[in-house]
């Protein structure tokens, strides 16, 4: 591996501050993680607990966020069984080519004018 692609391997983000203020409640973390990052998934977070709220009319903070984790959680694993199956399809597609050609190498060797 080149040096330059070294280098790009071990960056390193410096710690950033996010404030997190959220169901009535605020806290800061500090995370090697670029801020923009941060606030992107803080923004995404946010926007899936209203969803949640407004869906639901829950009003209990902690049923809110229980209940937003279940949902993002729901959601990683239908993503994550989407790509395995699309995966799998690609597999199987992959192994009928490879025997349709292995097939018509043995005939094309088989073969006596």
């Amino acid at each position: 591996m080149s040096k330059s692609g070294q280098a790009s391997k071990n960056v390193r983000f410096m710690k950033s501050d996010l404030r997190i203020e959220l169901l009535g409640t605020s806290f800061s973390i500090a995370a090697e993680e670029n801020p923009v990052y941060l606030e992107s998934i803080l923004n995404n977070y946010r926007l899936a607990l209203e969803s949640t709220q407004n869906s639901t009319g829950l009003r209990d903070p902690l049923k809110i966020a229980i209940l937003t984790g279940f949902l993002l959680c729901d959601e990683i694993q239908r993503i994550f069984n989407r790509e395995a199956a699309e995966q799998e399809a690609e597999a199987r597609e992959t192994e009928q080519i490879t025997l349709n050609l292995i097939a018509r190498i043995d005939e094309a060797l088989s073969y006596e004018p």
